[in-house]
């Protein structure tokens, strides 16, 4: 859905059937946008988990930590 006015925006981001694990992850098939602030705003933002970018950004951070930690226990 392109350009959700506020009202939806709002359903959106109070219903509880969108947020999963007690607000830990966000999951709105309808809702386009990438990063989603949480239900409380001193916790930050999070990533809607039916957007394909957010899998492809986790296994990009996951490998990135994974090549790091690697990088340091290997011994030359």
């Amino acid at each position: 859905m392109k350009n959700p006015d506020e009202e939806l925006l709002e359903d959106w981001h109070t219903n509880p059937k969108y947020w999963k694990l007690g607000g830990l992850f966000y999951y709105n098939r309808e809702d386009e946008r990438l990063l989603i602030d949480k239900p409380n705003p001193n916790y930050g933002s999070t990533l809607n988990f039916a957007h394909r970018k957010s899998y492809i950004i986790i296994v990009v951070c996951i490998s990135f930590f994974g090549f790091v930690v690697y990088m340091i226990t290997s011994k030359n």
